[in-house]
């Protein structure tokens, strides 16, 4: 059985991982007043954090149309039998849905839509594992009782320099925006059941990343990581001192650099840093 592995472009995984799994990825898109960009086609990541700056409002976003969705299908049927189709979590976005939906639609292949509960490289993760999982002739329903586990074995933490952006995007309610703009506190953020929740109440940024850095540290020692991203929202340098000290203890585990890109950073803001894992 040949299958697919589909993701959308919040996932933001490296040009190098998608062509070495043969990764297939959806945009999503941005918008700044009445024009709209597709992420990594229409904007680069640059491109974006530079046109924030000199935005007056926020830009919004948009899940893609379920026609770009049966596009792709249709092609891959041609050459699959089946479609794992992984998104970042529906209560984010309708991205989930808008795939389901082409699914339905489609003829000639069965699409199996994943909703990862996560976004960014997080989400990237399930598609490699997928990919990997594909390449060692694993069947459909092996891969995703598979994902379903990786769900207990991923974390995933980040912080951001301005709640506001969140905030104003729905993704955090008013009252844990206020609490950290008044306090001058860098929440460390996770999600849980979809949503972004607040993990750790923290004062500083630099005790933020460091408390972060600890816990991976811990599962580093006590179990076996298989992957770890280092994320950035416009602040590369930031990401790769944190993934080479890391490196640097743990040569054994696979580092990557990775990034908020246009969608994502619309909700985020600019200075975010996540970083990932997932354990054996």
């Amino acid at each position: 059985m040949k299958i697919a592995i589909v993701t959308d472009s919040t996932a933001y995984i490296p040009e190098d991982l998608l062509k070495k799994y043969n990764i297939r990825t959806i945009p999503l898109s941005v918008i700044f007043g009445e024009e709209s960009f597709r992420e990594s086609i229409d904007i680069s990541t640059e491109e974006f954090y530079k046109k924030v700056k000199e935005s007056k409002d926020l830009p919004s976003t948009s899940q893609p149309a379920i026609g770009s969705f049966l596009e792709l299908f249709e092609n891959l049927a041609k050459t699959h039998d089946a479609i794992i189709s992984i998104h970042l979590s529906k209560r984010f976005s309708g991205t989930y849905e808008a795939a389901k939906s082409a699914g339905n639609m489609v003829d000639g292949i069965e699409v199996y839509p994943y909703d990862s509960e996560l976004s960014a490289m997080p989400q990237g993760f399930y598609a490699i594992a997928a990919a990997e999982m594909v390449q060692d002739g694993k069947s459909v329903e092996e891969i995703i009782t598979q994902l379903d586990d990786m769900k207990n074995r991923t974390r995933a933490y980040f912080m951001v320099d301005d709640l506001g952006h969140l905030q104003r995007g729905g993704r955090l309610n008013s009252a844990q925006a206020i609490l950290g703009s008044l306090l001058n506190i860098k929440p460390i953020l996770h999600i849980v059941d979809g949503l972004i929740v607040p993990f750790e109440k923290i004062r500083t940024r630099s005790k933020a990343l460091n408390r972060i850095m600890k816990m991976l540290e811990e599962d580093a020692k006590t179990k076996k990581i298989v992957r770890v991203v280092f994320i950035h929202a416009n602040n590369e340098s930031a990401a790769i001192k944190l993934r080479d000290e890391f490196a640097a203890n743990h040569p054994e585990v696979e580092s990557i650099i990775s990034y908020f890109g246009p969608v994502i950073g619309t909700h985020l803001g600019e200075g975010s840093i996540g970083v990932s894992w997932y354990t054996e």
